[in-house]
């Protein structure tokens, strides 16, 4: 079995009895089709990056399963269809993945991808460019 992550964007404009049934259908949908369920992360009430379907928040969910192949396309040709969900998406977790992004780790998280990935400062390698000559005015 592989692990997988169900990432679901559930619309705000709905009641949160209406949410929490949502999320049973998820659930269910991957115990339909043989997935085992794991921990499951609530990200609460977002602000969207964009507007979608006129909406501007939404509540996030992350859902962890173990399944067979076929689960994570069965479960995305079901998502597709259900009300009230904006965006989904499954992604293989890795064997040896152990980090995970919690909201209070995501911007201290970022910095240090940043700075992993800046190119040192070599002093020898910059040059600088010639001052340009100013004319003088007339």
């Amino acid at each position: 079995m592989n692990k997988y992550e169900l990432a679901v964007v559930i619309s705000a404009k709905i009641d949160d009895e209406a949410r929490a049934e949502v999320l049973e259908r998820a659930k269910s949908l991957i115990t339909r089709f043989g997935g085992q369920i794991g921990e499951i992360e609530e990200w609460g009430k977002r602000k969207l990056a964009y507007e979608i379907q006129k909406q501007t928040e939404a509540y996030y969910y992350f859902i962890n399963f173990e399944a067979e192949s076929h689960t994570p396309a069965e479960v995305e040709g079901r998502m597709r269809i259900m009300d009230n969900v904006l965006r989904y998406l499954v992604v293989r977790k890795d064997e040896n993945d152990t980090f995970v992004v919690t909201p209070e780790k995501a911007p201290a998280a970022a910095e240090e991808v940043a700075a992993e990935e800046a190119p040192a400062e070599d002093e020898t390698a910059v040059e600088e460019a010639p001052a340009a000559e100013e004319e003088p005015a007339e």
